[in-house]
C-alpha cells in the first residue's frame, strides 16, 4: 500500500512517518518547507528517512492541485494523511487570509485530487481548536463546533466541513482526527513546552498570559501516532474522533512539572490574556476508544521527562 503524508517533515508528520516506516508500506512525503519556523529543523526530521530509502520526498505546495493529483496517480496512493497546514491560533490573528488560503485552499486541492485518484482513505488531522468556550468538558465530537477562538480554529473546522462535503458528493472515506496539544521529540519551537524549557535553562522569565488558570489536554506524540496509525485498520465513511490524553493540566502546573524535571526555580512574567487562547481543553475519548481502541499511555510527568531528554540531546548536538 502506498501512503502519502502531507506536512511529513514537520513535528507530528515526521513522527508518523518514522512509525509507518516500521510497516511494509510505500511512503511518500509532500512538504513545502515553509518558513513558519526554521526549515532546517524539518529537513533534519525527514533526512534519515530519505537517506534510508524508506520515504520518497516531494517538495511542493498542497495548493498545487496538478502536483497533488500527479503524485496520487503516479504512485497509486491508497491512503492520505493530511497534516500540512499553517499552524497556530495566535499567529493566525495577524495573518487570517494566509491561513484561509493555505489551510482551506490546500485541503480542497487534496480532496479534489484524492477523489479523482480513487484514494481509499483520507485521514485529515484537525485540532481541538475547533471547540468553543461554551463546549461542555470533556469535549465530545458531537458538541457544537461553530464558535472557534481564532482564524486557525475556524479554518480547521471549515476543512472538516469540506471533508464531509467530499464524502457526501464523491463517496470519499474521510476521518477527521482532532488533536489535543501534542508535544514530544521534534516539537515546534513556537509551542509552550519547547519555549518554557529553553527559557528555564537560560534562566529567563516564563511568559504567563492571564492569571495562569488556563488548562490544556497535553498529549504525548507517541500516543497521537498510535491513534493515527489505528485509522489504517478502521473501515469508515465519515467520522470525527478526538485524540488526546483526557487530562487537563493547568498552565502553572505545567510550568512546575518542567521546572522540577529540569531542577530549576522558574521566574514568571505575567501578561494580559490572549484572545486566541481558550480557557480549557479536555478530550472525551469514548468514541476513539470504541472505534480505534485508542488509549493514551504516557502521562504528562513521563512525557516531559522524555521531552527534556530529547531537548538536551538536541542542544548538545
Amino acid at each position: 500500500m502506498t501512503i502519502l503524508v502531507t506536512g511529513g517533515a514537520g513535528f507530528i508528520g515526521s513522527n508518523l512517518l518514522r512509525r509507518l516506516a516500521d510497516r511494509d508500506e510505500q511512503l511518500i512525503c509532500l512538504d513545502n518547507f515553509d518558513d513558519f519556523y526554521d526549515p532546517g529543523r524539518k529537513r533534519k526530521n525527514i533526512q534519515p528517512l530519505i537517506s534510508s530509502g524508506k520515504v520518497r520526498l516531494y517538495e511542493g505546495d498542497i495548493r498545487d492541485s496538478d502536483l497533488c493529483l500527479s503524485i496520487m496517480k503516479d504512485h497509486s496512493v491508497r491512503t492520505l494523511y493530511h497534516l500540512a497546514a499553517r499552524p497556530g491560533p495566535r499567529p493566525s490573528i495577524q495573518l487570517p487570509q494566509l491561513y484561509q488560503d493555505v489551510n482551506c485552499g490546500g485541503t480542497v486541492s487534496l480532496l479534489e485530487a484524492a477523489a479523482k485518484a480513487g484514494v481509499d482513505r483520507f485521514i485529515f488531522v484537525s485540532s481541538s481548536s475547533v471547540y468553543a468556550a461554551s463546549t461542555p468538558v470533556p469535549f465530545r465530537e458531537d458538541s457544537p463546533a461553530d464558535e472557534p477562538f481564532s482564524p486557525y480554529g475556524a479554518t480547521k473546522r471549515a476543512c472538516e466541513l469540506l471533508c464531509h462535503a467530499y464524502h457526501h458528493v464523491h463517496g470519499l472515506p474521510v476521518i477527521c482526527t482532532r488533536l489535543f496539544s501534542v508535544y514530544g521529540p521534534a516539537l515546534r519551537p513556537d509551542l509552550a513546552i519547547y519555549k518554557f524549557t529553553g527559557l528555564m535553562l537560560q534562566g529567563k522569565p516564563i511568559p504567563v498570559f492571564g492569571d495562569g488558570s488556563s488548562g490544556r489536554d497535553y498529549t504525548y506524540v507517541s500516543d497521537i501516532i498510535d491513534g493515527l496509525v489505528a485509522c489504517l485498520d478502521l473501515k469508515f465513511g465519515f467520522e470525527i474522533v478526538n485524540l488526546g490524553d483526557s487530562r487537563t493540566v493547568g498552565l502553572l502546573e505545567l510550568i512546575d512539572i518542567i521546572a522540577r524535571t529540569l531542577g530549576v526555580q522558574p521566574t514568571l512574567e505575567h501578561l494580559p490574556p490572549n484572545p486566541a487562547d481558550p480557557p480549557v481543553t479536555c478530550a472525551d475519548l469514548s468514541k476513539s476508544s470504541r472505534l480505534l481502541h485508542y488509549q493514551p499511555k504516557v502521562p504528562i510527568e513521563e512525557g516531559i521527562r522524555l521531552f527534556v531528554e530529547w531537548f538536551k540531546a538536541e542542544a548538545g548536538s
